[in-house]
């Protein structure tokens, strides 16, 4: 750990700075470290995201109030979290979840989220975006990871 990640982490543990500062700040002195620093960008090494974005914004048409705009930012860790949480879940109360999962629609089964298959969506996930068109509005949603 570098000399200046310690003093952030000692400022917030004193209470000088909130978290929100210190991951900033942290996050700062990510971006100065010269890429060989941490791996190297010849090794191809990729930093990982900390964010999954949901962006929407919508262009109504007539008669409707004016544009909407939803900007979502969940943390990484709290879906690493979550994918670690299911699998304690236990299997009669899995089973009741599925079944009721299936009898709205939605064919999923939740034994079958692992952690590894969140990392893997996450290196899929460059850039996704879906253009919605309606008779009276317009939707964008773009979903990425920063």
């Amino acid at each position: 750990m570098s000399e200046q990640r310690r003093q952030v982490l000692q400022m917030l543990a004193e209470g000088k700075i909130t978290a929100d500062e210190a991951e900033r700040l942290i996050g700062a002195l990510e971006k100065e470290q010269p890429a060989s620093a941490n791996g190297g960008s010849e090794s191809g090494a990729k930093a990982q995201p900390k964010y999954l974005r949901v962006v929407v914004d919508a262009q109504n048409g007539h008669g409707y109030r004016g544009p909407t705009s939803v900007n979502i930012r969940v943390p990484m860790q709290l879906l690493r979290a979550g994918v670690k949480l299911a699998s304690l879940i236990p299997v009669q109360a899995r089973d009741q979840v599925n079944h009721a999962m299936r009898d709205r629609g939605l064919p999923f089964d939740l034994s079958q989220i692992k952690p590894e298959n969140l990392e893997e969506l996450i290196e899929q996930l460059n850039d996704l975006t879906i253009d919605v068109d309606e008779s009276h509005s317009q939707t964008k949603v773009k979903v990425f990871c920063e």
